[in-house]
């Protein structure tokens, strides 16, 4: 070990979208940064395992479900096949050409690159492990830090899981075998968009949620249309259960659970464990810095600084919402009160978070999405609220496309009718409810998107409806 540390204004540990966006903006105030990573591959979770591998699969299963209706449009298309190899090696084609890109950004960037673990010795020193076995370990004394590590695979400690054997997400999105049949245990975003993957290339699909609902943070109406579409597709769904044991039956693995206080067993080929993912802060050592945390999550104020001034956090490894766009923020915003704390900015360029635009997207069939608050958080919050829905199947755009499940919703203030949230189930989702955000952005009212021009016949004009039902109703006392 190298005695003499290497000297930081900022030092970020983890290499991913948060970390990288840090060190991006720590060097371009002129701070002195270094990234420590020490993952197998450069990249991050979003480019290695998350959002893009699963969305180059899920548009092969996107496809598959266009040619297998071909007929409702006077088409056919017959004899089709499925190829999950190939699916895979475009999937690793793709991810191969993202994940070089960053690899240059981190490699080639205006800060240095360590190629190891870091753990904490005291609030300022890191010891760094290096990858190669050949490389001496250093030290790293940081004037501050960020803590940027990602998350890792939740599993269940499950009786006779482990001896039955299943799958992860990190598994599927480099497998190259289709199960005729798969029990998909979880009901958040991965576990769906699993099941919309498997089912889209023609398996039989059983989702198992411990809750009463799938897609538990959002309204009941939106988990609701999002379970009939689902039960549409024949995937079998049960939710409010309480999960009991695997085994091994008759040659396939059985769940064995209680439903409504009655015992069920459901069998497949195959099981995925979708149960989401846990902050990957085990190795840190943070308690030797003296950072809080709670269940291994770093705990962050709005300023994503710890409760030691100069250790912050961003991304997975704090959350609350595990969303790239928001991950990438807090990485921007801890470097920047990184500056200000060490004097490159002034104190009036402090940044803090704001989750009044936080976005969901979830790339199933139909997708669904949502922006801003919930009903449910706003009758939490004691906010007063107007919602209005307007349904696909009574929208032409939609009806065209034969696409008409699902709903759209707007939130708004119940006295000054400005836009709170929104979601939709439906066709393109994930991109209709940018439109929303950009209004939300500007603080608009229902009144304000009524009255914008939309063309005909858009999916897009379909928000028009429910803003002026709101837009027109009576203003509350």
């Amino acid at each position: 070990m190298s005695d003499s540390p290497l000297e930081y204004d900022f030092a970020v540990i983890g290499g991913g979208s948060a970390g990288y966006a840090a060190a991006r903006t720590a060097a371009s105030f002129g701070l002195k940064t270094v990234v420590i990573d020490g993952s197998e591959t450069l990249g991050g979770l979003c480019i290695l395992r998350g959002c893009m591998p699963s969305k180059t699969l899920i548009e092969s299963a996107n496809r598959n479900l266009s040619l297998r209706r071909a007929a409702e449009f006077g088409l056919r298309a017959h004899n089709l096949e499925v190829h999950p190899t190939e699916i895979r090696d475009r999937k690793r084609k793709l991810i191969g050409e993202f994940a070089d890109y960053r690899k240059e950004q981190l490699s080639d960037g205006p800060f240095d690159l360590l190629r190891g673990n870091g753990a904490f010795r005291d609030p300022h020193l890191i010891e760094v492990t290096p990858r190669e076995p050949t490389d001496s370990t250093r030290l790293v004394r940081a004037k501050s830090t960020l803590v940027a590590t990602g998350s890792v695979i939740q599993h269940l400690d499950l009786p006779g899981a482990n001896d039955t054997g299943y799958l992860t997400s990190d598994e599927v999105l480099d497998g190259n075998r289709l199960p005729a049949s798969i029990i998909v245990l979880g009901g958040g975003a991965i576990a769906l968009e699993m099941a919309h993957y498997f089912e889209g290339l023609g398996s039989i699909v059983t989702v198992i949620q411990r809750s009463p609902h799938v897609l538990k943070e959002l309204d009941d109406d939106v988990t609701s249309a999002v379970e009939s579409a689902l039960r549409h597709r024949e995937i079998t769904l049960h939710c409010d259960t309480s999960l009991e044991k695997i085994t091994t039956e008759e040659g396939q693995k059985a769940v064995h659970f209680q439903h409504h206080g009655n015992p069920v067993v459901a069998r497949a080929d195959e099981i995925l464990m979708a149960l989401g993912r846990k902050p990957a802060t085990a190795g840190l050592q943070l308690d030797q810095a003296g950072v809080s945390t709670e269940n291994g999550r770093v705990l962050t104020d709005p300023t994503q600084t710890t409760n030691i001034p100069h250790i912050f956090a961003a991304g997975d490894a704090c959350g609350p919402h595990e969303i790239v766009h928001i991950a990438i923020e807090q990485g921007e915003i801890a470097a920047t009160n990184a500056a200000v704390a060490l004097g490159r900015l002034d104190a009036s360029q402090k940044r803090h978070i704001d989750y009044r635009l936080k976005i969901l997207g979830i790339f199933t069939e139909p997708q669904v999405a949502a922006v801003g608050l919930s009903e449910r958080e706003a009758a939490h919050d004691n906010i007063p609220v107007k919602a209005a829905s307007y349904p696909f199947d009574d929208h032409g755009k939609s009806i065209v496309r034969g696409e008409t499940e699902g709903f759209v919703k707007l939130i708004a203030h119940a006295e000054t009718q400005e836009i709170l949230g929104a979601s939709v189930v439906g066709p393109e989702a994930v991109e209709l409810i940018h439109e929303i955000v950009v209004a939300m952005h500007f603080h608009a009212t229902t009144n304000d998107l009524a009255s914008i021009p939309h063309y005909h016949p858009t999916l897009s004009e379909i928000w028009t409806y429910p803003a002026e039902e709101i837009s027109t109703s009576e203003p509350s006392a």
